[in-house]
């Protein structure tokens, strides 16, 4: 990329930083300006992409907020340069970028040089069949409760930023699914679309929520549980920071009467039933880099209605919010925090659509238990200190920079969560819903390539208990 982009600017271009970053870099390291003596406003003349072997120019122009023959105050062009710089990376499409401008006769020259990833990923996949390891290591036909096939994901199809997803998964869940994201479409790339479809069936079913844990009923020669859904919806890409989705979704779900006896609430007394979902999404993510965020903030509001096809369960509207904030402390510590909340509307709620606490939203800690109720809050927050940033490890071996390059970062982490979940009428034998939870502990996240981002986790949670816990995702 390096070379590529010295023969398209001045000769500073070769001071430009290796590529391959764990984090973003401090903007001057990433932003290089050859200065427009005498003058305080210049006229953008031409703007190029190098690098960029797959992806196409214009998907890059439109991420852009300036155009040839835009006229740029000198004076801000630093500031500028680095929030468009920021905008490219953050498509998720680059190891790295860089952008250099120079001045000829009066007009700016701007190249980005971006370093493209691998964007075809066939990953085996090997799971387990539980929320997560420790509820995992709690089952006693543990080994039975394996899932194995393929997950495979084409990011930047035909270079447009598109994303093809498709799953064949069997064991003990069982799987299959096919979904295509547009995110932008057209000249300006506002508009943008999504359509998929997914079967599911399980040979276990978790029925009920007994002591704070689900409760499995399993059926070796059939499935307890059968789900088929097809989705389709718009976007509306405002700028890869902010937006806004609507989705339409059709769902069919069947239980058996096993299920369905011992647990008649499940789906209101029926082993069958069909809705359709209207879903508004609207997402403001302005920190500074996806994967690992340092500073910045995280915005998102979802509102969902629920109507259910026989006519007389009654629908359920669910609002979803979440607010983040990080910001830098000075000293290279950072500070974090997220609010998270759901409210559900309904007359009446079946088991499978109370889940709160414990399933995509959790107290650290609370690992092994689950929280059913109609809403909750959750308050999450840390502060972070690099332990390591050294050079990108590079496998000389390897010929391919996309892949021969491994970046690492390790941070230590203390954080604090808290979280209350309102359940009208809970079962005698859980005592955690109507109650404050809270957790403190001490984190190690390690940060790599491909935006992956690993945790290892010590918690005492309110109960008194502690314990390790391991993540694979950036945990606020």
């Amino acid at each position: 990329m390096r070379l590529l982009l010295a023969s398209l600017v001045p000769a500073q271009a070769d001071t430009l930083p290796r590529p391959l970053r764990p984090v973003v870099a401090p903007a001057d390291t990433l932003v290089r300006i050859v200065p427009c003596p005498g003058i305080e406003r210049a006229p953008v003349g031409t703007i190029l992409f190098a690098g960029n072997a797959v992806t196409k120019d214009r998907i890059l122009r439109a991420e852009l907020d300036f155009h040839e023959g835009d006229t740029l105050a000198l004076a801000d062009l630093p500031a500028r340069l680095e929030s468009n710089r920021r905008r490219l990376f953050n498509l998720q499409l680059f190891h790295a970028v860089v952008v250099q401008s120079s001045c000829t006769g009066g007009r700016l020259l701007i190249v980005f040089g971006v370093q493209e990833r691998w964007y075809t990923f066939p990953v085996p996949i090997l799971s387990l069949a539980d929320r997560n390891l420790r509820s995992w290591l709690d089952r006693a036909d543990r080994w039975r409760r394996v899932d194995y096939g393929v997950h495979l994901v084409r990011s930047n199809f035909r270079g447009r930023n598109e994303q093809l997803i498709a799953n064949l998964q069997l064991g003990f869940n069982r799987k299959y699914e096919l979904f295509y994201e547009a995110p932008g479409l057209g000249h300006y790339r506002r508009l943008g679309l999504g359509v998929g479809a997914s079967y599911f069936q399980s040979h276990t079913l978790d029925y009920s929520t007994l002591a704070d844990r689900l409760t499995p009923f399993r059926a070796d020669e059939s499935f307890p549980i059968q789900r088929f859904y097809v989705t389709g919806g718009l976007r509306f890409r405002h700028t890869v920071q902010f937006l806004t989705a609507i989705n339409v979704s059709y769902h069919r779900e069947q239980i058996s009467d096993s299920v369905n006896y011992h647990n008649p609430v499940y789906y209101l007394g029926r082993t069958q039933r069909e809705y359709l979902d209207l879903n508004l999404t609207s997402t403001r993510n302005q920190r500074n880099t996806f994967a690992y965020p340092l500073t910045g903030k995280y915005a998102q509001a979802a509102l969902t209605h629920r109507v259910f096809l026989d006519g007389t369960t009654p629908s359920i509207t669910t609002l979803h919010l979440n607010y983040t904030r990080y910001l830098a402390l000075g000293r290279e510590f950072y500070y974090s925090v997220g609010l998270t909340g759901q409210a559900r509307l309904t007359r009446q709620l079946a088991y499978a659509d109370s889940r709160a606490l414990g399933y995509d939203d959790l107290v650290r800690g609370y690992d092994q238990y689950v929280i059913d109720g109609r809403h909750y809050a959750l308050l999450q927050q840390g502060i972070s200190y690099p332990l390591l940033r050294p050079q990108p490890i590079r496998l000389q071996s390897i010929d391919n920079p996309k892949v021969n390059t491994i970046p690492l970062a390790l941070y230590i982490n203390i954080f604090a969560d808290a979280g209350y979940v309102v359940a009208p009428h809970p079962l005698p034998q859980n005592r955690l819903p109507n109650q404050l939870l809270s957790a403190v502990g001490l984190g190690l996240h390690l940060v790599t390539y491909y935006d992956r981002v690993f945790t290892a986790e010590y918690t005492l949670n309110g109960l008194g208990q502690t314990g390790y816990f391991f993540r694979a995702e950036f945990p606020i």
